[in-house]
C-alpha cells in the first residue's frame, strides 16, 4: 500500500465516487485500500470538500451518496478556491509583456489553470496548461506584471517576478 499525491488521489476519488454508490467516508477508505492506496479518513474528508463532493440521494439506494456535481462551465468558482490552489500549488510566479508564467510540481499545472479558467479573475483571457507551466494571457488593459502581482497575491507570494520593459530600438536611442 503506498501513499500517492493528492491531485492522483482526488483524481482516484472522484473515479471511485463515479463507479460505486459511496455511502461513507469510510467505505471510501477501504475503496482506496482496494486499489493499493493508503489514505486517512481524515484527509478523504479534506478531498471530498476540495472537489465538491456532495451527499445525494439515489433511486434504489437507502442512504444518501456521494457525488462530485458538475459545474456548469458558465458558473464561476469563489475567489476562495483559486487562493487555496495558487497557495497550495504555485511554485512561482513570473511575467512579460502580457503573459504571465505560473509553474507548479510536476503534474499539477492542469488544476491551477483549471481554477484560474473557473474563478476568472479580471484582466484574465485564458491559460494553456502543460505538466508543469501555466501561461496565463492577461488582457492589454490588465498586463502581465499587473495580472501576475495579483496571481502571487493571491498564492500568499512575494517573489513575483517581472521582466524589464524592452529597451527601445536602436535607432530611437540615438536620437
Amino acid at each position: 500500500m503506498s501513499r500517492v499525491p493528492k491531485n492522483r488521489r482526488q483524481h482516484l476519488l472522484a473515479r471511485l465516487l463515479a463507479d460505486n454508490a459511496v455511502t461513507s467516508q469510510s467505505q471510501l477508505v477501504e475503496l482506496l485500500i482496494a486499489e493499493g492506496v493508503d489514505a486517512t479518513q481524515a484527509t478523504i474528508s479534506r478531498d471530498l470538500e476540495e472537489l465538491g463532493a456532495l451527499k445525494v440521494r439515489v433511486p434504489g439506494v437507502d442512504h444518501p451518496v456521494y457525488a462530485i456535481a458538475e459545474l456548469p462551465t458558465a458558473q464561476q468558482t469563489p475567489i476562495e478556491h483559486l487562493r487555496r490552489v495558487l497557495g497550495e500549488w504555485v511554485v512561482e510566479i513570473s511575467s512579460s509583456a502580457n503573459l504571465v508564467v505560473v509553474r507548479t510540481p510536476p503534474g499539477s499545472a492542469h488544476v491551477v489553470a483549471s481554477a484560474i479558467d473557473r474563478s476568472r479573475p479580471a484582466g484574465v483571457v485564458g491559460t494553456v496548461a502543460g505538466d508543469d507551466t501555466v501561461l496565463v494571457v492577461a488582457d492589454e488593459a490588465t498586463g502581465g506584471a499587473a495580472l501576475a502581482s495579483l496571481l502571487g497575491r493571491l498564492a500568499g507570494r512575494k517573489d513575483v517576478r517581472s521582466s524589464p520593459p524592452p529597451a527601445p530600438p536602436e535607432e530611437e536611442v540615438e536620437k
